[in-house]
């Protein structure tokens, strides 16, 4: 028996009593405005309180709900700072804490999946999980080999709740809107049903982070850890240890903030033109910061095994991927190329042959291009700093019903095939801002992104990478 809350009609009230909930704080919050207390204060408590009973909620039921939680998390940088505030530590514990599985429910998950003698697969095994997310939880281990290993166990009915969540968050989603101004939050639930059998696929998980490992294996900047052993519903992999990338949003020191951001733009454009696999999960509960290779030196020199003696990313969670087997869209490329040089009416006929603009609409190719440039400015200039300020201006624009660039916005198109791209870039850009990394984002749309450059200069600098780079 699961301790999953599985049943349909108890997780329904559950989730159900979220905006429920929503309202009686404002009535709340209107009693003790009358009673005396000032609207800046009770806004606090109620926006508090609210944030409390969210991660509640989600955490306890998992599945779904959680996981809209955690792709909420990477956007609260969007948020005004006035509200942003009591969001911002019930939503970021999403990305690295949940309520636990009694350990009674994991042994019996691991003798089903492993056999009744699965206790001799480990030299040790940890009951107190170290990680729990959205439709599993990690333990931490000891192979049979000696090797620390990471042991993810699927909860028991996370299918039957992931989807059953999804159906339900999706009847209110339209009070879920405050939350983040000028997302619809509709259209990402349904992506995320859409992904629900790829996220319990273990199998298909472990593909995937084997091709990951293997291609980045030599890599001097970013780290895979390495499966070990796939069954159904469990996932055993090499252990990794570091500096969770909450942990450095929270207390990092710049050098680490920016190498942490360089890093994480960096595997967003490199990972699909050197797997041909988008890793679509970028909430940064799934990253490390991790310490230089040992015998490398902390000044940031180059030792002799290639490494550069700097703090290196790792990757965890492979559950999602988007397939992209020529690695990102030409037309990403070449638009971003375009649009910089100020060629709107280029611009403007790339979009439209790519469905961007449908065929029953008119624009003028300027406002598209004025509509663009604000949310390309980090591809403008050398090196930028990504801050929630810039991120809240840019929600700010395009939320704003009065503003020109909503207006736009509301007539352009977003073709199916580029719906994972544009949630992972959105996301990746809310953990840089939450970051406040500053970094050479250009360097790395030349280095990875087909078109970016003209057609002679990318083939040259995709030669040098692949002749220099380890693993490349």
């Amino acid at each position: 028996m699961s301790d999953l809350p599985r049943k349909a009609v108890t997780r329904t009230a559950k989730l159900a009593a979220l905006p429920l909930g929503f309202a009686g704080r404002a009535t709340w919050g209107l009693s003790k405005r009358i009673g005396g207390k000032s609207a800046e204060l009770v806004a606090r408590e109620v926006q508090q309180r609210t944030a409390d009973q969210l991660f509640k909620v989600l955490g306890e039921l998992k599945g779904g709900a959680m996981k809209l939680g955690q792709a909420l998390s990477v956007f609260e940088s969007a948020l005004p700072e006035e509200v942003a505030g009591p969001y911002r530590a019930a939503l970021t514990k999403l990305q690295e804490a949940a309520p636990p599985l009694p350990s009674g429910t994991v042994h019996a998950v691991l003798a089903e999946r492993l056999g009744e003698n699965w206790r001799e697969l480990f030299l040790t095994f940890e009951d107190k999980p170290s990680a729990a997310a959205s439709i599993g939880q990690v333990h931490r281990a000891v192979w049979h080999d000696g090797r620390d290993v990471a042991v993810k166990v699927q909860y028991p009915g996370a299918g039957e709740a992931l989807l059953s969540d999804l159906t339900q968050l999706s009847r209110f989603a339209r009070l879920l809107g405050p939350l983040i101004p000028g997302m619809d939050i509709k259209p990402l639930i349904t992506e995320l049903r859409d992904r629900v059998s790829e996220e319990l696929d273990y199998e298909q998980e472990a593909r995937s982070q084997r091709h990951h490992a293997e291609e980045f294996a030599a890599d001097p900047d970013v780290v895979i850890p390495g499966v070990v052993h796939q069954s159904d519903q469990v996932l055993v992999t090499e252990w990794m240890d570091g500096v969770p990338l909450a942990d450095v949003i929270a207390e990092g020191t710049p050098e680490q903030r920016d190498r942490a951001g360089q890093l994480l733009a960096r595997f967003l454009f490199s990972g699909p033109a050197r797997t041909g696999l988008l890793h679509a999960d970028p909430h940064p509960g799934n990253f490390r910061l991790l310490p230089p290779d040992d015998g490398t030196s902390e000044a940031g020199e180059t030792d002799e095994t290639g490494g550069s003696g700097q703090w290196r990313l790792g990757v965890l969670d492979f559950g999602t991927v988007d397939r992209l087997p020529g690695g990102l869209p030409q037309t990403i490329g070449e638009s971003l190329r375009l649009a910089l040089t100020g060629d709107a009416e280029a611009v403007y006929e790339l979009l439209r042959e790519e469905g961007f603009v449908k065929d029953s609409i008119d624009l003028d190719p300027d406002a598209v291009l004025d509509y663009l440039l604000p949310i390309i400015e980090p591809a403008r200039v050398e090196e930028f700093t990504f801050t929630r300020s810039w991120m809240r201006n840019q929600a700010a624009r395009i939320a704003d019903p009065r503003s020109p660039a909503h207006q736009l916005g509301k007539q352009l198109n977003l073709p199916p095939a580029y719906l994972l791209i544009h949630r992972v870039t959105l996301s990746t850009i809310g953990v840089l801002c939450q970051l406040g990394a500053t970094a050479r984002l250009r360097d790395e749309l030349e280095s990875w992104v087909p078109g970016f450059l003209p057609e002679g200069e990318q083939e040259v600098v995709v030669e040098e990478l692949a002749g220099d780079a380890p693993g490349a």
